[in-house]
């Protein structure tokens, strides 16, 4: 059911967009199942489960963090996360930076974005995030890498705000493009959608849609 699961999105996705599979609350042998079938990116929120997982899985697969980071967890993923997702603080920025010195690698992140209409999403307001680049403390952490943005539009039914906070995430990627990161080739990913608004965000600039529920079923929450 994978596999044909994993079929059906791909074929809805445009070439140059990278699909992470969220498996969270998922079991390894349902990842090994989206392995067998080619997915190699693969998105968990909660740290004690993707170090367990990154135990037992195949060595060639890319994790992804995609959940609200606190600092204390950073060490536990340090030697191994291809990409944090979540990167909403310059506090966290600075953790990264040294749980990468310590492993001796340069690990890359994206700002998380606020543009949703909830108070609930963590994340840089655009104001925040350019005010923090501005500053230019960031440049000091020779052990993060930032390599675009992350954002997640409101939880409604209303395409056009969802399509419209995909566009402020959008123009907002493009500015810190051209003012911060021009000289930068690696400042390209826009990880924007997942299940429920991915067709939206891919017509909004996303690079990278993250994927869950309609790769694994529906979660069991532990």
């Amino acid at each position: 059911m994978i596999k044909e699961n994993l079929q059906q999105i791909r074929a809805t996705l445009k070439p140059n967009i990278e699909l992470v599979a969220v498996s969270k609350f998922h079991p390894a042998e349902a990842i090994q199942e989206a392995y067998e079938a080619g997915q190699r990116v693969f998105g968990e929120s909660h740290v004690q489960e993707l170090v367990e997982k990154e135990k037992v899985l195949p060595k060639d697969i890319e994790w992804h963090f995609i959940g609200h980071l606190q600092t204390n967890k950073v060490k536990y993923m340090a030697p191994f996360v291809s990409l944090i997702h979540s990167m909403d603080s310059l506090k966290l920025m600075k953790e990264i930076d040294k749980q990468g010195q310590k492993c001796g690698r340069v690990i890359d992140v994206l700002l998380q974005i606020h543009v949703a209409k909830e108070e609930t999403k963590f994340g840089f307001t655009p104001e925040e995030v350019v005010e923090m680049l501005q500053e230019g403390e960031w440049k000091n952490y020779a052990h993060v890498r930032i390599v675009g943005l992350m954002a997640m539009a409101t939880n409604t039914d209303d395409e056009e705000q969802i399509a419209q906070e995909f566009d402020v995430a959008h123009q907002l990627f493009d500015t810190l493009k051209a003012d911060f990161f021009a000289d930068k080739p690696e400042f390209k990913e826009l990880s924007m959608g997942m299940s429920g608004d991915y067709l939206i965000a891919q017509e909004h600039g996303s690079t990278m849609v993250r994927v869950g529920s309609m790769i694994f079923g529906e979660r069991i929450y532990q």
